[in-house]
């Protein structure tokens, strides 16, 4: 058995989220906030699990290779891991496995949503051989079977579905990433239960709107925009996926929708239990606590060397890694950018 370096200590780890918050505050990129962004890293990361292969999760941090990160739902997380890399400099001790899903419980955390709890001991992997394929993460542009093809195969139930999906309340989509266009609550850097709640009361005002590049969203302009904007607030349309629109239509996931719109409390209390299943999804641990899955136990805890601080195509960092990604991401997002599939409520 390989040693590896030693698990970080807890005081160690308060050093590393300490540095997390301080790097959330970005007043040039998107709504001022790189919390957003982090969340979706470690979802996106995690997101890869299958139970029945027992294969993707978390653990080996494979978006580090093309593989995974060169996958079109990945585009723009790039711009996450770049947030990151001067921890990892600061930090070079913990694996990026840990850093990238210990980010997001902090960067919930500071946006005002709840405690999760969170384990440490996630090792990198040394290749891709391990890396999951593509294909595993959710299309927005589908409809209720389509989420339970990729949750179940996860091993969540529609409860779990729609309290994971409240991770919408944050952030915002861009054309030249999924394809889609916009923010789903006015204030998408504060984590709450208004997702639930724009959803349902807007139900009747949703829109279908095909953007320039084909993909169709769902869209909703406040009646008092015009007011706002003689006030000199800037306005802006909201925004629904397909799949955000078939948490209403489907009968299976419209109750927790309205208990969740009803009941931030509950929302919180469920969405911070299954998001910290989601991040231990493929981990195997021992009474201690200690990650015992076969790659964990052969290297130990190992941390992948720290690669480029930029969020743009980075230097040639050998067959395989991020460096090579950005031609084959670019001709791919182009691709995916003109998907054609329209809702499937």
């Amino acid at each position: 058995m390989a040693q590896g370096n030693p698990q970080p200590t807890p005081a160690q780890l308060e050093e590393v989220k300490d540095a997390v918050r301080k790097l959330l505050r970005q007043p040039d990129y998107d709504d001022g906030s790189a919390g957003p962004v982090l969340v979706r890293l470690a979802w996106h990361s995690a997101g890869t699990y299958c139970k029945e292969t027992n294969t993707g999760g978390s653990n080996g941090a494979g978006m580090r290779y093309e593989k995974e990160g060169g996958d079109p739902a990945n585009a723009g997380l790039q711009h996450a891991r770049a947030f990151l890399e001067p921890v990892k400099a600061r930090f070079p001790w913990i694996t990026y496995a840990d850093l990238w899903t210990l980010a997001a419980v902090v960067a919930i955390r500071e946006m005002g949503g709840p405690e999760i709890p969170w384990q440490g001991g996630r090792t990198d992997f040394t290749d891709d051989s391990k890396v999951p394929p593509r294909g595993r993460l959710p299309d927005g542009a589908q409809g209720a079977e389509h989420l339970r093809h990729v949750f179940y195969r996860m091993g969540f139930d529609d409860r779990e579905i729609v309290a994971l999906s409240g991770a919408h309340n944050l952030g915002r989509c861009h054309s030249d990433r999924s394809g889609f266009e916009g923010k789903w609550v006015n204030n998408p850097t504060r984590f709450s239960n208004q997702y639930f709640k724009v959803l349902l009361a807007n139900e009747k005002d949703w829109k279908k709107k095909r953007l320039p590049n084909g993909v169709e969203q769902f869209v909703y302009v406040e009646q008092d925009a015009d007011l706002a904007a003689e006030d000199g607030e800037k306005t802006e349309e909201l925004m629904m996926l397909p799949t955000d629109m078939a948490l209403l239509s489907d009968p299976a996931f419209r109750p927790w929708v309205e208990k969740y719109a009803k009941d931030k409390d509950l929302f919180f209390d469920h969405f911070s239990k299954v998001f910290a299943k989601l991040l231990e999804l493929g981990i195997r641990r021992d009474a201690s606590g200690k990650v015992v899955n076969e790659e964990n136990v052969e290297d130990g805890y190992k941390s992948a060397p720290k690669k480029s601080d930029t969020a743009t195509a980075p230097g040639d960092q050998g067959p395989g890694q991020i460096g090579h990604e950005a031609g084959p991401l670019k001709e791919e997002n182009e691709k995916f950018k003109w998907r054609k599939n329209g809702a499937k409520l």
